[in-house]
């Protein structure tokens, strides 16, 4: 199954750092998703590796990681 997960950030910049450290992790970029003007960014991703962007996105000082089903 897989979840789409969303960090709300408070800077963009903060929100870049975790869109790149996901994309040098190995996830698929057309699966991973930055607003700038919000500064949210989304993932989605199977399962097996929601622990591991869960730790990106927290890496970088989320305001709030949002959960849910695709």
């Amino acid at each position: 199954m897989t979840k789409i997960l969303t960090g709300k950030y408070d800077t963009a910049e903060r929100a870049q750092n975790a869109f790149n450290d996901l994309i040098n992790a190995g996830f698929d970029r057309e699966k991973v998703f930055l607003d700038r003007e919000t500064s949210h960014l989304k993932v989605m991703t199977p399962n097996d590796a929601e622990r591991e962007a869960r730790e990106i996105l927290d890496r970088h000082g989320p305001l709030e990681v949002f959960q849910r089903e695709a």
